[in-house]
């Protein structure tokens, strides 16, 4: 009898250090989302910089520049394409 509470008070404090395991890492998987959602926003802005001056760089472009590119750009994907083969 005294065994059998030995043991449930064994698997009790395994289940309290399991327990309070779990809390420190699910805190740091919380202070982790947080900071990967900073960095995701931080990353999100400059793609959207990028992506506004990419605009404006093309807007001054002469026409015909831009059409040699969209005329090239299908050949260039497709010699990507069989390089990655």
């Amino acid at each position: 009898m005294i065994s059998d509470f030995t043991q449930l008070s064994e698997k009790i404090t395994q289940l309290a250090d399991l327990t309070a395991t779990l809390r420190r890492e699910n805190a740091a998987l919380r202070v982790q989302a947080v900071s990967l959602g900073a960095q995701n926003a931080d990353l999100q802005q400059r793609m959207a910089l990028a992506h506004e001056r990419v605009t404006a760089l093309l807007q001054r472009l002469p026409v015909d520049i831009i059409e040699a590119v969209d005329v090239a750009a299908p050949a260039v994907q497709s010699l990507d394409a069989e390089e990655s083969l």
